[in-house]
């Protein structure tokens, strides 16, 4: 990791990367996956070509890139990165590039060569140094705050934000919907002049048991349903995808039933993802403790079961006491499972994380050599009415995703 974006800005120049359709750029801790999976599922309902580059993948590299709904083939993203790999090469001095800039080059140029009405490209880590950066956003959202990545991007939630921050443009509009932002998000907001919109302030929210409402700025949605995509903190997210899209109606206007239609329909893999079989099997990506905590949430939520069961890989530099500490007294067995990264903790050292997060209490701890492996083993331990739930990674829930979405079936149930 080299964080920079001259190199990513220089390549860009020599490709003639250039988009003529309205950018909106996604940048946060939690919550960028699912913001940019309803804001396009709403633009394409309102009938527009929408290309989405959102990382990184569950199984296979070319969901990174979307177009109309569907990953781009892994020619078409061939023939992009060859070009890239050709104009850092064509100057007089030679460009290195980091893994996420070709990569990004190379969405991005396949983006903007393909007919749109509205690009979404998800920043990865941070904002300022992020090579999504390179591009500028003719709207830019911040997703929720919290610590992670903070040997980059700072200690606490105020350096951690003012790096996320720097996706703002002046005079653009920039959607925070983290209900309590730091005070650098809205400060460095202030200090260029974009159009800050702030949860409470410019926008709102408010639901029951059945429907739920947005209002702001000059639009007010009613009696809408909840978003596919279950869990609590989904409604945040919703609220910040519609009022991204009202801040650029100018350019993409977007009607009602659009908006209903979207947040009914949209699809997105891994949160709180509920498969249903016997057992219940619950895939994540959470792995930072405000995610894990959200995760606790919904889980607390979905009713009654005998024994939950956990299969739980993560990479070793996340703070793993802190997230087990938000999900630790829902878990009866833990399948702790090593990950083919080589950043990952190994599945001894999440046993013995897990055995201190639990303390006294008793509980099942196994190790395993994938998460696939792990999931086998929950699966046949668990009775039917029981519960599975496998996070901490992508590549966790990805690493049992490998052969499709697996349905379960107790050995003793007909």
């Amino acid at each position: 990791m080299d964080l920079s974006l001259e190199r990513t800005a220089e390549v860009r120049r020599r490709l003639g990367i250039h988009f003529d359709v309205p950018v909106i750029l996604v940048a946060g801790t939690n919550g960028k996956g699912s913001t940019c999976a309803m804001l396009e599922s709403i633009a394409r309902h309102a009938g527009y070509r929408v290309g989405l580059y959102q990382k990184p993948e569950l199984v296979d590299f070319t969901e990174r890139c979307r177009v109309n709904g569907e990953p781009v083939s892994a020619p078409a993203l061939a023939l992009q990165f060859a070009a890239v790999e050709a104009a850092r090469l064509s100057g007089p001095d030679p460009i290195t590039l980091t893994q996420f800039e070709f990569s990004t080059l190379a969405i991005a140029r396949l983006l903007s060569m393909t007919e749109l009405d509205l690009v979404i490209l998800e920043v990865g880590l941070g904002g300022r140094y992020d090579s999504v950066n390179a591009f500028d956003a003719d709207c830019a959202v911040i997703t929720s705050i919290d610590l992670d990545h903070t040997e980059y991007l700072g200690p606490d939630r105020e350096s951690i934000g003012l790096e996320k921050a720097q996706i703002m443009r002046s005079g653009k509009p920039v959607i925070v919907s983290d209900p309590v932002p730091p005070k650098s998000v809205v400060a460095h907001a202030e200090a260029i002049g974009a159009d800050l919109w702030l949860v409470g302030r410019d926008f709102n929210h408010s639901g029951d048991r059945q429907q739920w409402a947005w209002s702001g700025r000059g639009r007010r949605y009613h009696g809408m349903s909840y978003p596919a995509l279950r869990g609590a903190n989904q409604l945040i997210n919703a609220a910040g995808a519609i009022a991204a899209l009202i801040a650029i109606r100018d350019r993409l206007p977007i009607n009602a039933q659009a908006v209903r239609t979207g947040l009914a329909l949209v699809e997105l893999p891994g949160r709180f993802q509920i498969v249903p079989g016997q057992p219940a099997l619950v895939l994540d990506v959470a792995h930072n403790p405000q995610a894990v905590a959200a995760l606790a949430l919904n889980l607390d939520a979905m009713g009654f079961f005998p024994r939950t069961h956990a299969v739980f890989g993560v990479m070793a530099d996340k703070d793993i006491a802190g997230l087990l500490a938000r999900i630790a007294p829902l878990v009866d067995v833990w399948h702790c499972c090593a990950l083919p990264n080589p950043r990952a903790a190994s599945a001894d050292a999440l046993a013995d994380a897990v055995r201190a997060a639990c303390g006294q209490r008793s509980v099942e701890i196994h190790r395993h050599a994938s998460p696939a492996e792990a999931l086998r083993a929950a699966a046949a331990a668990a009775d039917p009415a029981d519960r599975i739930v496998v996070f901490g990674s992508f590549h966790t829930v990805g690493g049992v995703l490998q052969e499709g979405l697996p349905r379960l079936t107790a050995a003793h149930v007909g």
